[in-house]
């Protein structure tokens, strides 16, 4: 308000001028757009999840293996253990996503193009498990098994992800890095293969002596 040639600053009714309440307001916003920039950016969660999942994977092998001698049947005990995975899956990949979607009262529609590629996504991780459970019948060890697994799906992963989704400026643009990482990671295939160790040999059954007097329980 002017007042005799001059400005004065007009009060509010809590006795705060109305440059304060202003510098206050610009003070929060710029606070809610620093937050707001933080949570776009990616952060380290994702590295977390990602050492995570190499630490479950990691064991898989080792623990599907375990699970298969366990079950103590040279023929279908591949399939028994099979059978528990299945019902693992049951129980964290059904069960646990129902509960979350629930929670945060998700909606319950589902395109068909999600739809059908998660359920392919899901055919391949089960053709991939049974497939080791038929790699540890054949004779092969979770040492070997894993570490080829290991090193060839990185491999196909970058093949099918390049055909997918060419990267920006064409397959020219690929770094030589990227290809040495990818050739690094075959010939470490290759490598666990021609020079795997020795499998353990069987115990030597104990048995009696044939001239054994048997133990009557006569006196």
């Amino acid at each position: 308000m002017r007042r005799g040639g001059a400005f004065s600053v007009v009060a509010r009714p809590s006795g705060e001028p109305l440059s304060f309440k202003v510098g206050l307001a610009a003070r929060d916003n710029s606070k809610i757009v620093s937050r707001r920039k933080q949570m776009n950016q990616p952060g380290m969660a994702w590295l977390v999840y990602a050492l995570m999942t190499v630490g479950a994977w990691g064991l898989y092998g080792l623990l599907l293996h375990s699970g298969q001698m366990g079950m103590g049947d040279p023929v279908n005990g591949r399939y028994k253990a099979f059978l528990f995975v299945g019902i693992a899956y049951v129980v964290t990949a059904v069960l646990a996503p129902i509960i979350v979607l629930v929670v945060n009262g998700a909606s319950w529609s589902f395109p068909m193009k999600g739809a059908a590629w998660s359920l392919i996504a899901g055919v391949a991780g089960a053709v991939g498990a049974f497939c080791v459970l038929l790699a540890f019948g054949a004779k092969g060890t979770p040492t070997v098994v894993m570490s080829i697994i290991f090193a060839g799906a990185p491999v196909v992963n970058a093949v099918v992800a390049m055909a997918w989704h060419p990267p920006a400026g064409g397959l020219s643009s690929i770094r030589w890095q990227f290809v040495a990482g990818i050739l690094l990671a075959a010939l470490g295939g290759c490598l666990v293969t021609l020079y795997k160790p020795d499998p353990p040999k069987p115990k030597a059954a104990v048995t009696a002596p044939a001239n054994a007097a048997p133990v009557s329980g006569q006196s």
